[in-house]
Order: C-alpha cells, then sequence, then structure tokens
C-alpha cells in the first residue's frame, strides 16, 4: 500500500490531528569529529541532535501510530477487532500505545528475533503479541492472515500514507525549532520516517540524507533499480532498520534532487552508539545511532557552513552491551 502524492498539506493534517497527544521533540547541539575509512581525521561538524528517542513508546512511531488510529476513529472506519500490526517492536509499540490510548483492540506480530525489553514492552501495553518468525516478513504475512480471519484492520510499520504523514510531524517541530536548518539525516529501514520527512523538507528547501546499513539497504537499492526490490537483511540494526524492500512512496521521494542516500557499516553504527553513551550518556538502539554514523564515519561530509539535525529516532534497546569507560 502506498500513496506517491505524499505532500506537507498531508503532514500538516496528521500535526493537527496528533497535537497534545505527543511529545513535542527536544532538539540538543552537537559538536563531533569525523573519520573517514582510511583513519584520517575530518573538520569537526556542528549541529543538532533531533531527541525522537523520548518519543512516547521509545521512537518516532507513535507519531504514525497516532495518526492512524485517531484517523480511522474520526471517519467511524475502526472495526470491532481492532488494529493488527507486523513489526520488529517499535511499530508494534507505537500501534499498541496509540490503540490503548483509545480503547482500540491491538494485535501484533513480531518475529522472534525481536529484542526481549520490546516484546515486554508490547505486553505491558496491553497488545496481544504473537510471535512468527525470525524476520519481519514473515511477522507481516502472518498478520494478513489475522486480518483475513478477523476483520481487524491492517496498520503497516512504514508503508501506509497516514504513518508516513504522521512521521512527518518531526520535520516541521525541527523547522519551527531550528528555522535555518539546511540539511536533516535520517535513518532508513522501509521508508516511514524518511517518506513523511521528506515530503515535508521538500517544501522547505531542506535536504535529506537518507542512512541506511550496508546490509540492509532497500532504500539505497530501490534507487539504483529504479524500482522497489527485495534486498537481503543482514545487520546488527536489523531490528529496527530490517525491512526487506522499502516503500514505493519512499523511492519516489528518494528521486528528488534534495535527497542524498549514503551506507554505513555495522562498525561505524557500533561505534556511534557507543559515542553516545560515553559523551553524553545517551542509550538508543543501533537504529538511531545508524543515522549519527554517516557524520562520524564520513559517509556524508556537510559543505562549511551547513545546518545539519541528525534524528535519533529510538532508544528500544538493552544497554548492556554499551562499555562503560
Amino acid at each position: 500500500m502506498h500513496d506517491p502524492t505524499l505532500t506537507r498539506d498531508d503532514v500538516l493534517a496528521a500535526a493537527r490531528r496528533i497535537a497534545g497527544d505527543v511529545r513535542p521533540v527536544t532538539l540538543a547541539p552537537f559538536d563531533i569529529g569525523t573519520s573517514g575509512t582510511d583513519g584520517s581525521t575530518g573538520s569537526p561538524v556542528e549541529g543538532w541532535l533531533a531527541l525522537e528517542h523520548l518519543q512516547h513508546t521509545g521512537s518516532f512511531k507513535a507519531r504514525g501510530a497516532m495518526n492512524f488510529v485517531r484517523a480511522l476513529l474520526e471517519s467511524g472506519t475502526m472495526p470491532d477487532a481492532g488494529v493488527v500490526i507486523a513489526s520488529g517492536g517499535n511499530a508494534g509499540l507505537a500501534c499498541a500505545w496509540a490503540a490503548g490510548r483509545h480503547g482500540v483492540r491491538a494485535t501484533v506480530f513480531v518475529p522472534r528475533t525481536a529484542p526481549a525489553v520490546k516484546v515486554a514492552r508490547l505486553r505491558t501495553l496491553g497488545a496481544d503479541v504473537r510471535l512468527v518468525g525470525s524476520q519481519y516478513a514473515e511477522a507481516l504475512e502472518a498478520s494478513q492472515e489475522h486480518v483475513a480471519a478477523t476483520g481487524a484492520l491492517a496498520s503497516h510499520a512504514y508503508d501506509h500514507p497516514l504513518v508516513a504523514a504522521g512521521a512527518g510531524t518531526l520535520l516541521e517541530e525541527i523547522v519551527t525549532a531550528v528555522p535555518d536548518v539546511g540539511t536533516v539525516v535520517v535513518a532508513v529501514g522501509g521508508g516511514g520516517l524518511f517518506a513523511g520527512v521528506a515530503a515535508s523538507a521538500r517544501a522547505h528547501g531542506v535536504r535529506v540524507v537518507a542512512v541506511e546499513p550496508e546490509g540492509s539497504s532497500a532504500l539505497h537499492a530501490a534507487i539504483a533499480a529504479g524500482e522497489v526490490v527485495d534486498v537481503p537483511v543482514d545487520s546488527v540494526a536489523a531490528d529496527s532498520l530490517g525491512a526487506r524492500r522499502a516503500s514505493r512512496t519512499a523511492l519516489d521521494l528518494a528521486r528528488h534532487e534534495t535527497v542524498t542516500s549514503v551506507l554505513v557499516t555495522d562498525d561505524a553504527i557500533v561505534a556511534a552508539r557507543q559515542g553516545l553513551w560515553d559523551d553524553r550518556k545517551l542509550a538508543v538502539e543501533h537504529g538511531a545511532a545508524t543515522a549519527l554514523a554517516a557524520l562520524t564515519s564520513a559517509a556524508y561530509v556537510p559543505a562549511h557552513g551547513e545546518r545539519v539535525v541528525v534524528v535519533l529516532c529510538g532508544a528500544n534497546t538493552d544497554p548492556g552491551d554499551l562499555v562503560v569507560r
């Protein structure tokens, strides 16, 4: 399911719909060094971190989920069987939270490889959790069978216009906080966050850098192929960026000249995550560190004076593997 005409108007409608239900994003200044793949050290990069990992349920996904649930309730199309979603964790958490806020049933299909912290939180939020398969695609297939059998309404972790538009509200808040922002850097899994942000950013003349792990690069591969394609998924960030294919909406928006697509290594992701802990005591998931890794590894090098905002998109992680220095 996709909406190739996703625009800022959709994002603004979502912003009005979810106002007061989500936490406004907090921005914190940063100054980091960069290092190239050859070990060289580049000039420091200054900008802001968008602390969206502080959002309800620990990720930006709360925005899209709330927009989805509220829009359906407003239109009177929410079935008694509630909503169902397949998710590696974060989208399911957000869906369960948004549904619970409105007394709507939520069934969440999750790969057995999802972090235990996410599964436990889903159950705390009141979701009916079904563990299926080892990858997101298997959980998605099971969720589709559930929809056919029960009449529940299918949401999607990223490929739905209401979900993407809700995610895009983050960009509107960033522009309000930093009016002269030039570039926003976001991690990409299936492309919901990217699509919403890119649709809104284009209207503001803001560049978007779409960052993916080398081992999970559905959007990058789609851009190269000129169409959405299936890709293998093998990355330390696969629990949140492990979509096998990007949305068509994301691909359509990624073709614009204001978008840059880059890849980062797992080593760079792990180092960026550890750096956030060492320097700021921020414990984020590997998917959130992926965006920052584009700068710290010099996969993306901002121009002199370029005002950059890096989105830290989620914090549903076990911090036990962060080294205490």
